[in-house]
């Protein structure tokens, strides 16, 4: 018997709309729902390999109890009952000595964050913290520092755009399938992309300008392109009187920021610069000045951000059709959102975040998410307090930290470390306890409110039943609170009764979602009224380009540029990155997956290649003062001279994981610890590494 079943893949973070075919109990086919447009049933490389993560003999196939030492890869199978009361009684030992606060869970964003959230907030621990932080915490900021929303509020409007500008953001790789496909349209119909990287990826082959340049000179870049814009008054003058404040203040400050000054230190000629410009105005306000995904290269990551915005906000494209516009929530359309477990009443809080978010000393990220990166300073500082359990769900402190001997050493402080995941992360291998969670196919999940340009709920649906002994993570986090009495908090037994009670209020049942996997509040499009209707979040109700978020707290708006040094001699930048086919640290052991690319190579300029003896394919010793990696050379004209890149996630040390085991190199255990101290995002491309032949 064969049927169709509309969910949500998992296979990133993105969440596509997906078709499953199931054919007597098995999963025969995925495809992007057709329901949906931009998804037009494509799917991308990771989402066709969610049949041999469902599949795969390798995953956590039932509680396991460590024995030995920690990392030491020796477990025992437990059952349910064994592991959720060893959990529990640690955990409640952790709490009564320490207190509540001493307790970390650190994922990555998921539909059930607000249950691990309601988690903490029972036991009375501030210390939530997201992936999102690590990866575009500076991005967050940096919006609601100029309109009051923070990025996951925004959006673009690839389809109808006329001219698209990326830093980085290396769409074409680092795939949301119906933004790309959303992209690819507009570009077949004539709009203009021009990529901006030090590396010449897969984005920057379908461009229309690429610059390759100097790495970290991002900021002096947009400098430039705003001194033009205002120079030679191509914004859009109207449209800023209306909704900027700030302006004079803006063009006093880049007056000696010229495209000629900009040319020195980015290596991009000024007459492109200024070519830019102009092009780039005449298309406006349906142009896309891309603020990025991951926004976590530099120490001043948060002002690089900010600069692309205010190029944005200059040319008029927010809440314009082909540019930047708000997402709209339920109540647009009279509607109410899914319920939330975080919306009841829980004890007060008396103490900060671990990471100090929200305090004198960490004004400014959003604490929804916190600064992740502190973990490790805070547990062997035991400042502002001792923290004594971590949970990790889904979520690899080992390999997205940067430092990971120093992060090792931390957690070797802590009393107990509970993993939840699907696979053998290297997390899981370090940990106490790991407690397996079915796959995306496996679980019904809860609600995924889905603001935008037209207001929906999607739903994940349960397509087959579990494989193995394990459950749903809002099903774990609710049995381990029931065994440290904070159970009333959790009030179901299944996700059925979850999803439900989070539909309660909204007009939609869980019957609504059969047809097409989504329900909506309304048929049209809403952009609000750019003459008067735009409803900034700031105090001032506009665009802020000088910015009450960041005066308040004691910081400059508009900071003087600090020029990028180079690498010392005989040394390069590392830079790390993504590809198509694997997610961050979680898909490197999927079988489909790794038999296409099962390790990472270095990029490395040929020119520096040869003064250093070093040939294509040969093997390397990367070094820093922070760790050391062999790796195989990839020796190219397609990176800049000062650079090196490697892709993220590789030279996993999880033994059961055989697939990726020690297999390339592990860009974390190079890099140092430190951050954008404003913005909160950790400066992934600040530490400069040495290559030598092996």
């Amino acid at each position: 018997m064969e049927k169709e079943v509309f969910t949500l893949c998992f296979m990133c973070s993105v969440r596509c709309p997906i078709k499953v075919i199931v054919k007597d109990g098995q999963v025969k086919w995925i495809e992007g729902n057709p329901h949906v447009p931009g998804m037009d049933g494509s799917l991308c490389p990771r989402g066709a390999a969610g049949i041999a993560l469902l599949y795969d003999n390798e995953r956590v196939k039932s509680p396991m109890i460590r024995v030995g030492e920690r990392g030491g890869g020796h477990w025992r199978k437990a059952s349910w009952d064994e592991a959720l009361d060893y959990v529990g009684g640690k955990l409640k030992g952790v709490i009564d000595k320490y207190g509540g606060h001493s307790v970390v869970l650190g994922e990555r964003t998921q539909l059930a964050t607000h249950v691990s959230k309601t988690f903490l907030k029972a036991i009375k621990s501030p210390n939530h913290f997201t992936h999102d932080a690590l990866c575009k915490g500076s991005v967050n900021t940096a919006c609601r520092s100029l309109f009051g929303y923070t990025d996951a509020q925004m959006s673009m409007d690839y389809k109808n755009c006329k001219q698209i500008v990326l830093y980085g953001r290396n769409i074409f790789e680092a795939i949301a399938v119906k933004e790309v496909n959303n992209l690819m349209d507009a570009l077949e119909n004539g709009a203009k992309m021009t990529y901006i990287d030090p590396r010449v990826t897969k984005t920057a082959t379908k461009s229309q300008r690429y610059w390759m340049i100097r790495p970290g000179t991002d900021l002096a870049l947009n400098y430039a392109l705003i001194h033009v814009i205002l120079r030679d008054r191509f914004y859009d003058d109207a449209y800023v009187d209306r909704w900027v404040v700030g302006l004079s203040e803006l063009q006093e400050f880049v007056g000696e920021y010229t495209p000629e000054w900009a040319e020195k230190e980015t290596g991009i000629a000024a007459h492109e610069i200024e070519t830019l410009a102009q092009e780039i105005s005449q298309d406006a306000p349906h142009v896309i000045f891309h603020f990025g995904y991951r926004g976590a290269n530099h120490t001043n990551e948060i002002y690089m951000r900010r600069s692309i915005m205010i190029l944005n906000a200059l040319l008029g494209s927010m809440e314009a059709k082909g540019g930047f516009f708000i997402k709209k929530g339920p109540g647009e359309e009279g509607g109410k959102p899914a319920r939330k477990l975080t919306e009841q009443k829980f004890p007060s809080i008396g103490v900060p975040r671990f990471d100090k978010v929200g305090t004198p000393d960490f004004p400014l990220p959003d604490p929804a998410h916190g600064v992740g990166q502190m973990l490790p300073f805070a547990i062997l500082n035991k400042d502002p307090y001792p923290v004594k359990a971590l949970i990790a769900y889904r979520f690899d402190p080992l390999m997205s930290i940067n430092d990971t001997n120093f992060t090792k050493k931390a957690l070797k402080e802590l009393d107990l470390i509970v993993t939840i995941d699907i696979n053998y992360s290297d997390i899981a291998w370090y940990s106490d306890v790991i407690l397996p969670e079915s796959t995306y196919l496996e679980r019904t999940d809860c609600v995924q409110q889905a603001n935008g340009l037209k207001p929906q709920m999607f739903l994940r649906q349960q397509v087959v039943p579990p494989r193995y002994d394990t459950r749903e993570g809002a099903i774990i986090l609710k049995q381990v609170g029931e065994r440290i009495g904070i159970g009333d908090y959790f009030p179901y037994e299944s996700m059925e009764d979850l999803v439900k009670w989070q539909l309660e209020g909204t007009g939609f049942t869980r019957e609504d979602f059969n047809a097409k996997g989504s329900v909506a509040y309304g048929s049209k499009k809403i952009f609000w009224d750019r003459a008067d209707g735009i409803k900034f979040k700031t105090p001032s109700g506009k665009i802020e380009f000088k910015s009450s978020l960041l005066e308040d707290a004691g910081f400059e708006s508009f900071p003087e540029y600090e020029p990028m040094p180079s690498p010392p001699e005989g040394q390069f930048r590392l830079s790390t990155g993504r590809n198509a086919l694997h997610t961050h640290v979680s898909t490197q052991n999927n079988p489909y997956l790794n038999e296409i690319c099962s390790e990472n190579v270095l990029w490395i300029n040929d020119k520096k290649a040869a003064v250093l003896g070093i040939k294509n394919g040969d093997m390397v010793e990367v070094f820093s003062e922070h760790g050391t990696g062999v790796i195989k050379a990839y020796v190219t004209n397609l990176i800049h001279p000062e650079s090196v890149f490697m892709l993220h996630g590789f030279g996993h040390e999880a033994e059961s994981a055989t697939r990726s085991y020690n297999k390339g190199v592990n860009d974390a255990a190079l890099m140092k610890n430190v951050s954008d101290m404003i913005g909160g995002s950790p400066a992934l491309h600040e530490t400069f590494v040495t290559v030598k032949p092996v």
